[in-house]
């Protein structure tokens, strides 16, 4: 035993499994796994890694600072039965850059902090998709995702051009993405591609060149999703940007077609997808389901509709209606007519009473229309005094992870307190949707 120096290490044990190897060592919840074999735990990647030896030397430093040193055999490789509190134990790594399409620097004054925080962390990719743009990495870290096999990793790319990528995430390190992607590539580490699309800046020949570069790359590169800039009304002071228009739109889905016919004659597959936005934006028709492949983007948005469709189709076969009773769905402007084909379908079967209410955003303004964006306050506004029945549902992605409160912080229950009526969060999923309101 020896007293630890002045370190932030934070691996803190929040539980021991009984009659495991770490219980029989006499760790305790409040412990913390300082270093494994000499290197510090910087998160749970670092712990799994390193504890999956057959014999390992573990730093466990107790609450009152005093270090000890463990040798564990390990010979069946058995897990050593300690939880923590989160996969990142340091916290998430912060964005370097000044992007200029950030959707967060365009978010209103007085939401609460969690909000305005921009993660640019590799680990989040892997654990729950996020986007990175490779700028705020160290040789360790981005060693590490090649050491460890974090694949596979999406990437913010946005453009192959180096000068135009720089200026874009306004970050002198924008423009090495193209060596890191070839290393990544060689390591056997797969990558998702994002290409945030913005007028008169990364489009046209532009987008061309990126998808072009990023082929040459596949199969490591698994596919390409490009998606429009999103503009709300908080944008003084910041790069003037132009939204996408019907023309606009209609453009890029055929550039982005030619590219799909040409890729999936080539190398066997479309590679490179639209979000819905696209076709929205352009009136046409949301591609077919099997357009979109094995889904690759779906939670950027690319495909969500094609895939909801089937699902609904799918649920309808077996389902039974057990309420008839008058409720009510709340959406975005964007997914309005979709969800109420939906709908229609619905009370033709089964001969229901549902109203489906398009929300306009005004909270964000802008071109803002999805529903993922939509907050309590637009709800409340726009809905009070109708008669939306027993049930409002709406989708669960209006709502952060613990599934209670809007983006504007306000909870369900103020919404349901306002507009007298239960909320019922529903999934982006077309199962899900029958489910709860035929039940």
């Amino acid at each position: 035993m020896e007293h630890s120096e002045q370190k932030d290490y934070r691996a803190v044990v929040t539980a021991v499994a009984p009659g495991s190897i770490a219980a029989e060592l006499g760790i305790m919840p409040g412990d913390v796994v300082a270093q494994i074999d000499g290197t510090d735990i910087c998160d749970y990647f670092d712990y799994q890694y390193l504890a999956s030896g057959t014999r390992i030397e573990m730093t466990v430093i107790r609450p009152d600072g005093d270090a000890y040193l463990f040798e564990i055999e390990n010979e069946a490789q058995e897990d050593l039965g300690l939880s923590f509190d989160g996969m990142l134990f340091g916290g998430a790594k912060s964005c370097a850059n000044r992007c200029v399409f950030c959707f967060i620097d365009q978010l209103p004054r007085g939401m609460r902090k969690t909000l305005y925080f921009k993660d640019d962390d590799t680990r989040l990719s892997f654990l729950y998709g996020n986007y990175v743009t490779l700028t705020n990495m160290s040789e360790a870290e981005f060693s590490k995702i090649i050491r460890y096999r974090i694949s596979p990793v999406n990437i913010s790319l946005h453009t192959v051009d180096p000068q135009l990528r720089i200026a874009m995430l306004r970050n002198k390190r924008a423009g090495e993405v193209m060596g890191l992607i070839r290393r990544l590539h060689d390591a056997g580490i797969a990558m998702n591609m994002q290409v945030v699309l913005c007028p008169h800046l990364n489009d046209g020949e532009k987008l061309d060149e990126t998808i072009s570069a990023m082929a040459a790359l596949a199969p490591g590169v698994e596919s390409i999703s490009v998606v429009p800039v999103g503009l709300t009304r908080y944008r003084e002071g910041l790069y003037p940007m132009e939204a996408f228009d019907g023309a606009r739109a209609r453009a890029v889905i055929r550039q982005v077609e030619a590219h799909q016919e040409r890729l999936l004659a080539q190398i066997g597959t479309r590679l490179v997808y639209l979000s819905d936005e696209f076709y929205i934006l352009a009136g046409e028709p949301i591609p077919p389901y099997e357009t979109y492949e094995a889904f690759p983007q779906i939670e950027n948005g690319v495909g969500m509709i094609a895939s909801m469709q089937q699902e609904f189709t799918e649920a309808l076969q077996d389902a039974v209606c057990h309420s008839t009773a008058h409720r009510s769905i709340a959406t975005g402007e964007f997914s309005y007519d979709f969800i109420r084909g939906l709908v229609n379908t619905l009370q033709m079967r089964y001969n229901t009473a549902i109203d489906v209410f398009p929300i306009h955003n005004a909270f964000f303004g802008g071109g803002v229309t999805v529903s993922g964006l939509l907050c309590g306050c637009d709800l409340i506004a726009q809905l009070s005094g109708k008669d939306l029945g027993e049930t409002l549902y709406i989708t669960k992605s209006m709502l952060r992870a613990e599934g209670d409160v809007f983006l504007d912080d306000v909870t369900v229950a103020e919404v349901e307190r306002a507009l007298g009526v239960r909320v019922v969060p529903v999934a982006n999923d077309g199962y899900d949707f029958v489910q709860k309101l035929l039940q």
